[in-house]
């Protein structure tokens, strides 16, 4: 059969939606969904006025965030008031978790009866501090336990290094007591997630070569990732 200029038209006009209908089809079936994030974590605020202290969250670098206490990005902050029980005992913050620990556990301790030494708070006051008043307490006792000549801390009885050369004991008790902070407040657990991929970067300076206790915005990032691989609503957490 021959073809006329006019069948040839005819013939690519009846097979054309079939080849843009299979171009369609092929590669992915749909676009991967787009994390989109609240525009106010980024909202540059004034530095005139700012905390000495303070990185600001137009510091944040590409795909970066500023854990800032300006917003809700705060609940992730040690200082945030985000009660959680641990060990049978109730903490008002992760801060007066982590102060509480430099105090005395009881009358026989070494930090209790050191000469000279006066204790601004009890163990169990600090506990029950957030914010900057929890910092403050450890301030203070970071006095005594210079001029005690003391490197460490305790819990429930355990001695361990306040500032390891490598992760250690104080570590894992910081990852621990941030995992029951994050899986006993919702609203935690719920701005944690809004984070999405997102690299989670300290509102203060660190000190250079800081204990692995020190970097928060990390040891939320692995529970983070924890979270994203098994359901939120789990009663438990996996342990590493």
């Amino acid at each position: 059969m021959s073809f006329t200029p006019v069948r040839c038209w005819l013939v690519i006009l009846a097979i054309l939606p079939l080849t843009i209908c299979s171009c369609r089809t092929t590669g992915r079936q749909s676009p991967e969904p787009v994390t989109t994030y609240p525009a106010h974590w980024w909202q540059p605020a004034p530095a005139e006025g700012a905390p000495a202290w303070e990185i600001l969250p137009q510091a944040a670098g590409p795909g970066e965030v500023i854990l800032s206490k300006r917003n809700e990005l705060g609940l992730l902050s040690n200082f945030a008031a985000t009660p959680f029980a641990f060990h049978g005992k109730r903490y008002a913050s992760l801060e007066g978790f982590w102060q509480m620990m430099k105090y005395p556990e009881d009358p026989r301790d070494p930090r209790a009866t050191f000469p000279g030494v006066d204790w601004a708070y009890t163990r169990e006051q600090v506990a029950q501090l957030t914010g900057f008043a929890a910092k403050h307490a450890g301030d203070l006792a970071d006095k005594n336990l210079a001029k005690i000549g003391i490197s460490w801390v305790s819990f429930e009885g355990k001695r361990m290094e306040y500032r390891p050369a490598h992760p250690g004991a104080h570590y894992q008790l910081i990852v621990a007591a941030t995992r029951e902070k994050v899986r006993q407040n919702p609203e935690v657990r719920r701005v944690l997630l809004a984070t999405g991929n997102l690299i989670l970067k300290p509102d203060h300076p660190q000190e250079p070569n800081a204990p692995a206790a020190w970097c928060y915005y990390e040891i939320l990032t692995q529970i983070r990732t924890e979270l994203q691989q098994h359901p939120p609503n789990a009663k438990t957490l996996p342990v590493p």
